[in-house]
């Protein structure tokens, strides 16, 4: 039997720790056959990034159409989309295609704090792509945006989580790692599951790719057939060892580990 196809829509990382790069390998780790369509090119590396060139809406729209006619994927992952059009564009080709088993993770934060998507951006993920998606995982900072107020409490994860489902997601993933606290607490809402995953925080900068790794995980496991809450647990214990096991790359914030072992 052939290997289970995913794709994954995001931008470029040249130093190879997020982005399509991050992306494809976690499909690789997982035993799923990994295609890709790139909206944006870097320049990057562990200590920052350098220089954005997004690729055209034609080109973006171009890619989806000649991966779908021929290499179907079952599960796929948006990341980094860049502009509203973008965006519009990906969900025009999403729904064009009746494709199913979307996770979005809504790069729209950065880890430093640092804004990366304008309002119309944020509204257009908001409005087009929510209502296609089988998961959305934002950050505590993404969430508030996505939601318009504050999210930092779990109770505030919590009505957050609610807010995105009345918006038209599946499901919603908070993601707890931006809290200052000891413990990471990330929270999944479906509508009438809760599943709270608590872990402690690891002392380290090795976490660049965190987020990306971790919709593409949780991708593949869609694609190889597991129910949602089951794969965003394995995704999640799967990212915390490859944070816990990072080979310490570059001199900034250095990737995690792809080839971390899978949950038993």
């Amino acid at each position: 039997m052939p290997p289970p196809i995913a794709l994954t829509i995001a931008g470029s990382d040249s130093g190879g720790g997020a982005g399509i790069q991050a992306d494809l390998k976690t499909f690789h780790q997982w035993g799923v056959f990994g295609t890709s369509v790139i909206t944006a090119i870097t320049a990057q590396n562990t200590t920052g990034v350098f220089a954005v060139h997004g690729v055209p809406d034609s080109v973006v729209e171009a890619q989806i159409d000649a991966v779908v006619s021929d290499l179907r994927p079952v599960a796929t992952k948006t990341g980094m989309l860049g502009t509203a059009s973008a965006v519009e564009t990906v969900a025009a080709a999403w729904a064009r295609h009746g494709l199913g088993n979307l996770v979005v993770d809504p790069v729209m934060v950065a880890t430093s704090g640092d804004r990366l998507s304008d309002d119309s951006t944020l509204d257009a993920i908001r409005d087009r792509l929510l209502p296609h998606a089988t998961l959305v995982t934002p950050n505590l900072p993404e969430a508030s945006l996505l939601v318009g107020r504050p999210v930092e409490s779990l109770d505030d994860a919590r009505d957050a989580a609610r807010r995105l489902i009345e918006m038209g997601a599946g499901a919603a993933l908070i993601k707890g790692g931006h809290r200052d606290e000891a413990k990471v607490l990330d929270l999944f809402w479906d509508g009438s599951d809760e599943v709270l995953l608590e872990a402690e925080k690891a002392k380290t900068s090795e976490t660049h790719g965190t987020g990306c790794s971790l919709a593409a995980s949780i991708a593949a496991g869609l694609a190889l057939g597991r129910e949602l809450p089951v794969a965003v647990t394995d995704a999640v214990r799967w990212v915390q060892e490859g944070i816990r096991t990072a080979p310490g790359l570059g001199e900034g914030h250095g990737p995690i580990n792809h080839w971390a072992n899978q949950p038993a």
